[in-house]
């Protein structure tokens, strides 16, 4: 029987495992391996993100700092503006896959909806940003 997530190992784990899936898509890959140029610390910084974001009442050793909205709307306009819902959705189904493949409880349940919600923020305000940048 599969775990919950419950410390920052079960976020590691997650989050590079997902990594591993989403660095091979044949459609997110190339957004993410031609952004990301340390892949160990960016790891790390988004474990940190994760953790923060599923452990917001635990004293935390590594607290997130950072813009995620400010470096996906660069990502999108480096790219010409050719993120869609497309590559959110297989986005959303790497990270659900990954999480039922690892883990199973409450928490694990949290960082699904967490990131579902993210998701649809990060897609709309980089879908507003170019519209201001149009203007």
């Amino acid at each position: 029987m599969k775990q919950d997530i419950q410390n920052r190992e079960d976020v590691f784990l997650l989050v590079a495992e997902f990594y591993n899936k989403v660095r091979k898509d044949p459609v997110l890959g190339p957004f993410f391996n031609t952004a990301i140029k340390d892949w160990d610390a960016h790891l790390q910084h988004l474990t940190s993100f994760w953790e923060t974001s599923l452990f917001m009442t635990k004293k935390l050793e590594h607290k997130y700092k950072g813009n995620p909205l400010e470096v996906h709307i660069k990502v999108d306009q480096e790219h010409h503006h050719s993120i869609t819902e497309l590559h959110f959705g297989i986005w959303l189904n790497l990270w659900y896959q990954t999480l039922n493949e690892l883990f199973e409880g409450e928490v694990a349940e949290n960082a699904k909806r967490r990131a579902r919600k993210m998701g649809t923020f990060l897609y709309l305000s980089i879908f507003q940003a170019r519209q201001h940048q149009k203007n």
